[in-house]
């Protein structure tokens, strides 16, 4: 066999392998420390670490060897140098940063030139399987009887939350601009309110391994695990919008028509992508009751896995949200057509999913860490920064307490003050936060949106992570707690000789079943 290796390609396969090695080490770690029992740190925060220990020996490395360094060209026809440079090609974004000025004399300044991974390769491949092993694994019992608490913080907590986000950071901004930090009309509103859209989602992923690890009250694991699954759409969905109103060219003006426009954007995002969604669970459950699929698990999970990852792939190709379609796919797969699947269909589908979402999440965070100390174009601010801090907890607090009280005057089972006082303190965030934020790094506020979004992660995973065994002590709520046993619940199916009972096609779809697949008749079920 002929052919030449390029570095290229060495680097890509030498990047790869870092990835596998990481994820292995962390693995290793995570399953040492539950065997002491030791609940502070999990798979996310320990992906996260040694995700930043890759980038600073990568960093390290090459500033010290002097190995992948690239020539700083001189920009002519400037009236002053810029500190940054930055040059888009197609999905790629090339920074370079101001050295100092060129003379005959001096020779060419050399800056390094780090490998990194596609985010868009890391949005559609691992992504997807985390939204669904969410939705998917949702315990559907406790989600109906509790729809209507979760559907509140889920869908009014975003919305509470990135207006105050962004009102808070644009006083800070304004701030900046009277203290001589920043220039005027460097930070619009509206680049306020997209970081508060981008930052208003709680992470599943952050939130079930710590719910999980601690086996909380399960009226707590099902509103905070409820709300960050379904919050993620929202905010996805918002933050399409806000980029939509802020790409009409409006500045520092408020255009009603632009506004109405981005509105309506949001709804037909929405509606759109949750009925991309229920036309693929519709597939599916036609194809798993009608043929005979069940016969062979293996072909049975394939076509279920294929089908579901193409409610996202199709949303994104239509110009809609994929993950908002594969929530919503993976809620009603759970629902409807896991009851067509033989027992260990059932099975291999949960493990299997299980598996993609445990090392997506570990990539991804590892990325993170990796992508805080090698991004070449850090912006850091320091009154942004702590303003985004600040507000990320007044926010919370604006959104937890008035919308519990508001719940509690129609709840039979109140929440109480100790639930609250945990739900505000557990907004972790992460992934989609990280996804939304490193996908456009073209101007120096995105770049600064990116910059902080990253330590506010790293923030919330670490620091309230680790306190939160402490503080479910402190405010005396259960821990240890074993999750209900429900036949029904096949999302907590464990042993494969229990088989769940029979379901036909005239059993009644009830109100709250229909929120899923409103369009889904019982022809499609029987």
């Amino acid at each position: 066999m002929t052919g030449t290796v390029t570095p290229r390609q060495n680097s890509v396969a030498l990047m790869i392998l870092a990835a596998i090695c990481l994820a292995l080490i962390t693995i290793l770690t995570v399953w040492k420390l539950k065997q002491f029992k030791y609940v502070l740190i999990n798979e996310t925060g320990g992906a996260m670490f040694y995700g930043m220990l890759l980038g600073l020996m990568v960093r390290c490395l090459l500033f010290d060897r002097g190995e992948n360094m690239e020539s700083v060209c001189s920009c002519v026809g400037l009236n002053s140098s810029p500190h940054i440079l930055t040059v888009n090609i197609t999905s790629h974004t090339h920074c370079y940063r101001h050295v100092e000025k060129i003379n005959q004399s001096c020779p060419p300044a050399l800056t390094p030139r780090l490998e990194t991974f596609d985010p868009e390769v890391l949005f559609n491949l691992f992504l997807p399987p985390i939204i669904f092993h969410g939705a998917y694994t949702l315990n559907q019992k406790r989600f109906i009887d509790n729809l209507g608490s979760v559907l509140t913080f889920a869908f009014f907590g975003p919305i509470i939350t990135f207006m105050t986000i962004g009102a808070c950071v644009y006083g800070f901004t304004r701030l900046m601009v009277l203290l001589g930090r920043a220039a005027d009309g460097d930070f619009l509103l509206i680049d306020c309110l997209l970081f508060g859209a981008i930052m208003s989602a709680t992470d599943p992923v952050s939130v079930l391994g710590l719910l999980s690890d601690l086996r909380v009250d399960l009226d707590l694991h099902t509103l905070l695990f409820g709300e960050s699954v379904l919050n993620d759409a929202v905010a996805i969905v918002l933050t399409q919008a806000i980029t939509t109103y802020s790409g009409m060219g409006v500045g520092h003006t408020f255009d009603p028509p632009a506004f109405l426009l981005s509105v309506g954007y949001f709804l037909g995002v929405f509606a759109g992508s949750f009925l991309l969604g229920s036309i693929f669970t519709v597939i599916t459950a036609l194809l798993t009751k009608f043929t005979r699929l069940h016969e062979n698990p293996l072909l049975e999970t394939s076509v279920f896995f294929l089908l579901s990852w193409s409610s996202f792939l199709t949303a994104e190709a239509s110009g809609l949200s994929g993950i908002v379609a594969v929530l919503f796919c993976g809620l009603s797969q759970a629902k409807y057509t896991i009851h067509n699947l033989s027992s260990e269909g059932r099975i291999r589908t949960k493990q299997l999913f299980e598996v993609f979402n445990f090392l997506g999440e570990i990539f991804i965070f590892s990325y993170m860490g990796y992508v805080l100390l090698t991004f070449p174009c850090h912006v850091f601010k320091a009154l942004f920064i702590f303003g985004a801090f600040l507000s990320i907890f007044i926010s919370r607090a604006c959104s937890i307490y008035p919308l519990s009280f508001l719940l509690n005057l129609g709840r039979t089972s109140k929440i109480p003050h100790t639930l609250q006082h945990f739900m505000m303190f557990a907004g972790l965030r992460g992934v989609i936060a990280f996804c939304l934020a490193v996908r456009d790094t073209s101007t120096e506020v995105r770049r600064t949106i990116l910059t902080t979004t990253l330590l506010l992660v790293s923030f919330t995973i670490w620091v309230l992570g680790t306190a939160a065994d402490p503080m479910l002590r402190c405010l005396d709520i259960r821990v240890g707690v074993d999750a209900d046993e429900n036949p029904e619940d096949l999302s907590l199916e464990a042993h494969p000789s229990i088989h769940p009972p029979t379901h036909t096609l005239h059993h009644s779809i009830t109100a709250s079943q229909q929120l899923f697949i409103p369009s889904l008749s019982s022809s499609y079920l029987t």
